[in-house]
């Protein structure tokens, strides 16, 4: 719980609001009386906006009155370009270790003693080329579309 001074707008955690006043016992729970009684006011958790991921976030910013109430604020921020680089790389890098496991764990289909006839092993031929095809789908890393495992 975070908690409003009245008199100079500070918001300070329930753990400090104990902390700055030592000599005094109070509850488990805090009730809106002891609160108020102090100078303070409860700070209630706000609505949170809709971010577009991956590049978007939610953000505090401060608090606000509504009502006659104080909630937290919140807005939408965005990333800077040298973290969306690295996120993108990061991604990206996740993508391709899926997609060598992916490969790696049909390989045997393209062994000549596979156990597929030349039809089973053209699909599977096709399904490895749309594999490794995966980082040029436009919108990678962040929307990729996997192929079907054949039949």
């Amino acid at each position: 719980m975070e908690l409003r001074n009245r008199e100079t707008g500070a918001v300070i955690t329930e753990s400090q609001f104990r902390n700055d006043n030592r000599n005094t016992s109070f509850p488990q729970q805090l009730t809106a009386e002891i609160i108020d009684s102090f100078g303070y006011d409860p700070v209630l958790e706000g609505p949170r906006p809709d971010t577009t991921p991956p590049y978007e976030y939610v953000a505090r910013d401060g608090v606000e009155e509504v009502d006659g109430q104080w909630f937290t604020k919140y807005v939408v921020a965005e990333y800077d370009d040298e973290v969306k680089v690295l996120m993108d790389a990061d991604r990206a890098k996740a993508v391709r270790t899926d997609r060598n496991q992916r490969l790696a764990d049909c390989d045997w289909t393209q062994l000549a003693d596979s156990p597929l006839d030349l039809d089973g092993k053209g699909a599977w031929q096709l399904y490895r080329e749309t594999l490794r095809l995966i980082p040029q789908q436009e919108g990678f890393p962040w929307n990729v579309t996997w192929p079907p495992l054949p039949q």
